[in-house]
This record gives structure tokens, sequence and C-alpha cells, in this order.
């Protein structure tokens, strides 16, 4: 994805700024004035207030806002009202809490309207547009940034055109429209040579560099990559240093200069290290693995791997942990003063000790044989219980998966949810009619079973999740409900494990004599949404135009091959061989461009 966060303001992988005493003071200073303040003033202190803790403490910045926009409302500024709403909606979307974020943005968005606060106009649709962008609703992003784009425009504002024109760009990046996007890249960077703002030159060079690295223009990817990395060593801009390193490496990598894109690599990390900054570590080791893999170094592969796979988990995580025990500083200046208050009493509270102490070891003595009784009975019971538990959440985590079955057990719910990149697969016996009529009804259905249970096996081995079987066919997913970056691939592996194994045992049936399945493969990659339905033997499924390609593409294939669509093959195309079918006619769809795996080993990558 085009690296546009210090235009637009977010970056969810960003360092947490240091909080200061001084900064603390100050914060103190500003509470204690509320105390003798009017409302109005109440209103914009709780705003102050809230943009000091806006980068280190989130939360803490929302329950400020928030008690500022109560305020505002009850005395009916409009103005401050939309303050309130912009800001919260910032806060939830740098969050990553998108729907949360647009409900306030378009409340905001109303009253800048109203009034024709035509900056303000632009910067909520700006952000209203990243935010459909994020969830996959191109359309709609689309809408909003080009509205944001015209406002730009008729104030003759280069640089927030130039921003709009970078989000536009990346909209047509993630749906592989490169051409397009390139063009919006080039014309925000002249923008912003224009506007002679260098941080948005370095940002907007790395950009154009991202594309030509699509169009496998590598010599023009490198210039625009080197340009940026320089931009940035000149502003200083430590993030922006580690991640041209990242870009720089990932193009040697395509060029196969292995040793080159190592020492690149090396660099970044050095870089993040030193900032510690967790995503482009993270990012830095998975390439390494590959790289590692690539030529031999099996061992070294593994170990960066791990690596990869620790921060993965971990990061968020530590963000968190981060922000606590900064937390603790926060409040360290009120709790000394609790402390005082507790030491005063200390005389009183330790003659009460005494007194319940007594009081306390009569009462064990004569109560004891009592408590043992009811130890006993409770423990049984919860073993009782734990037995019961374990029984039902196995029942659980066979129907759903695991993170939808943890959300369900906690709330009693599960929200639907929209996966902006996904691959889903299908399989299908295309042979059914003609075996079923030539075998018992307890044959086919025990070779069904023997079948999608092997299929079971391989996707879980793949971290694939299965979504369900209808009558003869298989519908598998990758990249939910936990996201990951390799879902094109992981899928791929498991359909190319799948039709080996039902190579096999054709050859199995054939030599008794009996008829065997022949299973068509069918892959696609793109958005879905996801969800349980139902209140009665209830389900987990997915729905959206990527379910029904991907049935499509299984359809449109042979039997004994994967048949996999462009876009999952812009994804992998330099992890496996294919054979590019050209544009073919899809029931309801169109043409699309399809593309047979070719026959390798399960899990052999294209070297």
């Amino acid at each position: 994805m085009p690296r546009i966060d210090n235009f637009i303001g977010i970056s969810i992988f960003c360092l947490l700024f240091n909080f200061s005493y001084a900064q603390q003071r100050e914060i103190d200073g500003l509470k204690a004035l509320l105390l003798q303040s009017t409302e109005l003033e109440k209103i914009t202190i709780n705003y102050l207030i809230a943009s000091k803790y806006e980068q280190s403490f989130p939360d803490s910045a929302i329950a400020y806002y928030l008690a500022g926009l109560k305020l505002a409302e009850t005395i009916d500024n409009d103005t401050l009202i939309a303050k309130g709403y912009k800001s919260i909606g910032y806060l939830n979307f740098n969050s990553g809490k998108y729907s949360a974020a647009v409900n306030y943005l378009f409340k905001a968005l109303k009253i800048f309207e109203q009034h024709r606060l035509v900056n303000s106009t632009r910067a909520c649709l700006q952000y209203i547009g990243i935010a459909y962008k994020e969830q996959g609703m191109f359309d709609k992003a689309m809408n909003f940034s080009m509205r944001a784009l015209q406002l730009a425009q008729s104030i003759h504002d280069e640089y927030s055109t130039a921003v709009s024109m970078i989000m536009i760009g990346s909209i047509y990046y993630a749906q592989y429209n490169y051409d397009t996007a390139l063009y919006y890249f080039q014309q925000a960077l002249h923008k912003m040579e224009e506007a002679g703002d260098k941080q948005g030159i370095e940002d907007a060079l790395n950009n154009v560099a991202l594309i030509y690295e699509k169009e496998k223009k590598f010599d023009k990817a490198l210039e625009f990559h080197l340009r940026s990395l320089q931009m940035a060593e000149e502003l200083k801009d430590k993030r922006g240093v580690a991640a041209s390193y990242h870009n720089i490496a990932l193009v040697y990598k395509s060029l196969e200069k292995f040793s080159t894109a190592i020492k690149y690599l090396d660099s970044c990390i050095a870089v993040a290290k030193e900032l510690n900054d967790l995503f482009y570590m993270k990012q830095s080791y998975n390439v390494f693995s590959e790289l590692y893999a690539r030529m031999g170094k099996f061992d070294l592969a593994y170990q960066t791997h791990l690596m990869f796979s620790k921060l993965n988990d971990t990061l968020l995580n530590a963000e968190s942990k981060k922000q606590f025990a900064q937390m603790s500083t926060i409040y360290e200046t009120e709790k000394k003063d609790n402390e005082i208050n507790l030491l005063k009493k200390d005389d009183e509270i330790k003659n009460q000790k005494i007194q319940r102490q007594g009081v306390m070891r009569n009462g064990f003595i004569g109560g004891f044989a009592v408590v043992l009784v009811f130890l006993v009975i409770v423990f049984t019971q919860k073993k009782r219980l734990t037995k019961e538990k374990m029984r039902s959440d196995k029942l659980l985590l066979n129907i759903l998966p695991s993170e939808v079955a943890e959300e369900l057990k906690q709330n009693g719910h599960s929200h639907a949810r929209t996966y902006s990149m996904v691959t889903v697969m299908f399989i299908d016996f295309w042979d059914f009619t003609e075996v079923s009529e030539k075998v018992s009804a307890e044959l086919l259905v025990a070779e069904i079973d023997y079948c999608f249970s092997a299929f079971d096996n391989i996707v879980e081995k793949y971290g694939v999740e299965k979504i369900k079987t209808v009558g003869d066919a298989y519908m598998c997913v990758a990249g939910l409900p936990v996201l990951t970056f390799t879902h094109a691939a992981d899928i791929i592996n498991a359909a190319i494990e799948i039709r080996n194994f039902m190579l096999k045992r054709k050859k199995e049936k054939q030599d008794k004599g009996e008829i065997p399945f022949q299973a068509r493969i069918g892959i696609h990659t793109g958005s879905v949404v996801a969800g349980i339905v139902g209140i009665k033997k209830f389900a987990y499924d997915i729905w959206g135009d990527t379910v029904n390609i991907a049935s499509r593409m299984e359809s449109s294939g042979e039997a004994g091959k994967i048949n996999i669509s462009g876009s999952t093959y812009e994804l992998v195309k330099d992890k496996f061989s294919f054979i590019h079918r050209g544009k073919i006619e899809a029931k309801n769809k169109g043409e699309i461009d399809m593309y047979f795996v070719e026959p390798v080993p399960a899990g052999t990558a294209k070297l």
C-alpha cells in the first residue's frame, strides 16, 4: 500500500511520543482552571486538555473531547459541537474504529457544510473517504475523495489538492489500476514540488516508486526510492528513511540481487530498532525469511520467520503495554495526595485491624469444619462445570472460528465484519452426478466424508478457515477472521495439496476397479462480509461478489486443475508457476483473466 500517513495524519503503527513531566504540569494547570471557569471556558479547556493527550493517550483525549462536547451541546454552540465531533472522529479513525469515526465525522460534516466552512468540510470528506477505502468500499471512497479534491481545487489550495490526489491514487492502487494510480501520484508530486513541501515530496516520490515497481520498471523504481531516501535524510525523517530502505530492499529482491537486498534490510532494521518501530522490524524480518529460503539458507529463514511471527503477534500488545506504563506517570501526582491522607489515618486503621483479627481468629476456629465441607462441595462442582465447559467449547470451536467463538461467549453475539482482502476457494466434484448413479448411497456418503475430512486437515495445516459444505461443494477462505499478509499463497499451497490428494485417491480407486471423484478448484481474491447467521443451528458464513467470482473460477476450470483469477495471480505471481488462459467468459461476470496453477509439489514456491 502506498505510504501516505504523513499527509493525512493517520499511522496505525506510529511511535508514541514521550509524555514529559512539563506536559503533565501544563495539563494539571488546565484541570485546575476547570473548577473556576464559565461553561464556555470549560468547553475550550476540555478541548485543550484533549489535544494534549491526542498523541500519547487517545482514550483520555476522547474522554475530554466528549466532556467538552456535552457542554457545547447544552449551550447549542454549533462551532464547538462540530469541533468535538471532528476531533473524536479523527481519534476513532486512528484507532481503526472506522464505524464510530464515520458516525462522528458525518455529524461534523453536516455542520461544516451548513456554515460553508470549506477547509473543515474538505478534511471530513477526506477522512470519510479513507475510512471507506480501508473497508474495501472503493466506490464510496472514490466519491468522497473526489468531493474533497474538488473543494481543494475550488479554493486553490495546492497542498490539500495534492493530499486528495494521493488518496485517489491509493484507491486505484488498491484495485490494481496502476496506470491511473501513477497519474494521480505524479500529479501529487508536481503539486508538492510547487508548494515546496519537502515532506510531501518525500512521500509522493515513494508512492510513484511503488507503481514503477508493480510495473516491473525496476530502474525507475530505484531512482524514485533513492530520491525519497535522500529527502528523508535531509529532513531527518528516520521513519521515512526506514521505509525507503525497506522499499529499496524489495526492489533488489525482485531483481534477485539478494545480497544487496539484505544490506538494505539490515539498514532498515537498524533504524527501526533505534526508533523502536516494531512495524518495519516485523516487515523486514518477513522479507529476510523469504530471501534466506530462496537462497537455500533454511536455518536463517526459520530463525527470521520466528522473529517475524513474534513481532506480528505482539505488535499491538507492546504498544498497549507502553501506553499503560506511561499512564501511571500521568496520575502519579494525584495518587500522592491520596497517599498523604491515608498516612494520616494509619494509626486508626492499625487499631481497627487488631480488633478485627481477634474476631476473625475466633470465628475461624469455630467455623473451620463448615468451611472445609463447603470447599469440598465447591471443588467437586467446579470440576464438573470445567469438564462441561471444555465439552461445550470444543463443540463451539468445531462450528465457529476461535476468535468468533470467543466473541460470542463474551458478548452473547458476534458482529458482522467487512474484510477488504481475503482469498476464497471453492472445490467441487465435477462428475458427482455420474458417480452417484453408479454406487450406493452409503458408499457415496462415505467417500465424500473421506475426501472432505482430508480437505479439513489440509486447510487447517495452512491456516485456512473452512466455511461450509453444500452437497458435493466445499468452500474455505484465507485471511479471516485473523488478517494475514500471505492469504493467497496459503490457500494455493492448500489447493495444490488437495489436488495431489485427489489424484492419489483417483489412482487408488481405479486400481480397485472403482469409480473415482475428480475435483475442480477455483480461487479468487477480494473483499467479503463475514458473520454468524440464524439463531438455530447458526453458522459462520461469508458473502459478497468475491464469493460468487470464486465459484465461477471453479465452474470455469477443469478437473484436476486449480483455476485462479487475475486478482489472486497479482498477489502470488512471483511465488508459483502459472499458465495464462486469457480472458474467459464467466457466467454473469463477463470476461475475467484466468490462470491455471502449474502442477508442482505442495508447498513448493517458484524460485
